[in-house]
């Protein structure tokens, strides 16, 4: 398939005349309204990477990244998707498609999404549309912003460790019956391995006694070693190591299996017990042979299987007001897409530079706690010129915790002098720096004896061999957060702070209108891909509200509040 890019054709005459005379005076639908007033969105030089320049035309790469952005909007399957452009007038309005035209088949879209995530192209889509409402002065940059994330499920089943291990084995014949039939069958019994193995690990009932399940993982492991010492023999084809079913069955065997000797030398393949052996951190381990991508992640008292996503959004109208008239409406700048484990503050630097780097970084960014640090507190502004809102973390001292004796606020530091005074007027005897888990601070201690003495050592130090101790942050750092934490507890910024309360409802949206908290495909450059699309159709969604005139998501009232409301009248 080769891409040879030209413009999107107006909307055919026949097309257009149809659309005016069913919907005059009647108020269009989508498709319509965002071709009229966005034009060719989607230029097909930008996926010219993921396409060859020789071999037969495909379809443009730019209509078919509208068609999957109203895929989304509308919550549609490839068929479904497909279909629509044959057969719904409003779409090929939007695509400057003729009546006759007959489309495409439905295994195109998934060839374009395989294509596109296989060159990294998967924010190419949103750039565009950002780009063309930056245009029209419907975001500015150096505005108000605010992000807040979500968690996605993986389209994997949850497997515990004994149900990974055997499905990985599974995965992998599988995978081998296909690519290499012949060979498999030289390696193994096939009819005792189909026996076992012919169906999927937990669509069985597992045996619930411990000696039993010890005995099954067991098994899984042998059976998973022999296959894999099988593939790395020399006399197999060497191309069946990259096989990827294979590759993941030997990641998920190291993570889980080890291989030790028993009293008479010989090997024996048990599974790692957490608490005795270990297990890889999170961040790296496997939860299912099918994507690998995929991590468990905890949020509170929320644990899942999958993905997280950020959304960051425009807020620049004033939340304590309903007029939507008064400017543009909220539109999302950037999503970014990681593993569950991933946590909320290794995003707030990524998406300060994919902001900027869509030109439109806002003077204000609200978050909440999950977000900022005090380092970035200072990096964002001298790095982008933004001002972190949000709730910086209290004091987590005893004394702070415990709102009696002297925290860190008590005592008076001077960095010119490397000193520290405490309230009774002692000084510090040591001021050392150090790295404590790659963050720069400041230790400062007192001397131990001049603390065991002191008429007020409860109020101050629990440290009976040792005197009181303090860690600072560097100069610049603890200002930072000093004035954030004194700030916090103003009224006023309080106030101010409400304005990131809409994320919530933004996350909201997206989970009714596109089911985002599911993803529909598998690996993270195709999710990265799916919620970029989705980032799309909320943006649709809320133009066509605007340019409308109609509230994006008006209150509905119930007849028996409607009821209330006219006797108080």
């Amino acid at each position: 398939m080769s891409l040879q890019p030209r413009p999107w054709p107006e909307p055919a005459g026949e097309i257009a005349a149809a659309v005016r005379a069913m919907y005059a005076g009647r108020r269009a639908p989508l498709p319509v309204v965002i071709r009229d007033e966005l034009g060719e969105l989607f230029a097909d030089e930008r996926f010219a990477g993921a396409f060859a320049d020789r071999g037969t035309p495909g379809w443009s790469p730019g209509r078919l990244a509208l068609v999957t952005a109203l895929q989304m909007l509308e919550n549609l399957t490839d068929r479904q998707a497909a279909e629509a452009v044959r057969d719904k007038i409003s779409w090929k309005y939007a695509l400057g498609l003729e009546l006759t035209d007959t489309g495409f088949d439905f295994s195109v879209l998934s060839e374009f999404r395989k294509r596109v995530a296989e060159h990294g192209l998967e924010a190419v889509a949103l750039d565009l549309l950002v780009a063309a409402l930056v245009d029209k002065g419907l975001i500015k940059p150096r505005g108000k912003q605010r992000t807040d994330s979500t968690h996605v499920l993986a389209a994997v089943r949850d497997l515990n460790r004994l149900e990974l291990a055997g499905e990985a084995v599974r995965a992998a014949l599988e995978a081998l019956a296909v690519t290499a039939p012949q060979w498999l069958a030289q390696v193994v019994q096939v009819s005792g391995w189909a026996a076992g193995y012919g169906a999927r690990i937990d669509s069985w009932r597992l045996p619930t006694s411990k000696t039993k399940r010890a005995q099954l993982a067991a098994a899984y492991g042998q059976d998973g070693f022999t296959l894999l010492q099988a593939v790395y023999a020399p006399d197999s084809p060497p191309w069946l190591a990259q096989v990827p079913a294979v590759e993941t069955l030997r990641r998920i065997l190291v993570q889980n299996y080890l291989v030790v000797a028993d009293r008479q030398g010989r090997e024996v393949i048990t599974m790692r017990d957490a608490d005795t052996h270990g297990l890889p951190p999170g961040r790296c381990r496997i939860t299912s042979p099918y994507d690998t991508d995929a991590r468990w992640g905890g949020k509170r008292d929320l644990v899942w299987n999958g993905y997280k996503l950020h959304i960051s959004e425009t807020c620049d109208a004033d939340p304590a007001t309903d007029d939507d008239a008064a400017g543009p409406p909220n539109l999302i700048t950037h999503v970014a897409t990681t593993d569950a484990s991933v946590p909320d503050v290794a995003m707030t630097e990524p998406i300060h530079a994919e902001l900027a780097r869509r030109g439109v970084l806002p003077a204000e960014h609200y978050l909440d706690s999950g977000y900022p640090s005090a380092d970035l507190l200072v990096s964002s502004r001298a790095d982008y010129g933004i001002a972190l809102v949000t709730p910086m973390l209290a004091d987590t001292s005893p004394q702070a915790r415990a709102g009696n004796g002297y925290d860190r606020s008590a005592f008076t530091v001077d960095r010119d002098a490397r000193t520290v005074s405490c309230p009774q007027g002692k000084t510090s005897t040591s001021w050392a720096p150090a790295l404590q888990r790659g963050t720069e601070v400041i230790v400062v201690r007192f001397d131990r004896q001049t603390c065991q003495t002191c008429p007020v050592k409860d109020q101050c130090t629990t440290a009976t061999r040792t005197g009181r101790q303090l860690t600072l942050r560097p100069r610049p750092v603890q200002e930072a957060l000093d004035a954030a934490r004194a700030e916090q507890a103003t009224t006023a910024w309080q106030a101010r702070y409400a304005r990131r309360a809409g994320a919530e409802s933004t996350i909201a949206q997206s989970v009714k209108v596109t089911d985002t908290r599911q993803a529909r495909y598998r690996g993270l450059p195709k999710i990265r891909l799916e919620h970029n699309f989705k980032a799309i159709a909320l943006n649709f969604i809320r133009l066509d509200a605007w340019f409308n005139g109609v509230p994006v998501d008006p209150r509905h009232t119930s007849h028996l509040s409607r009821l209330d409301l006219a006797l108080a009248a």
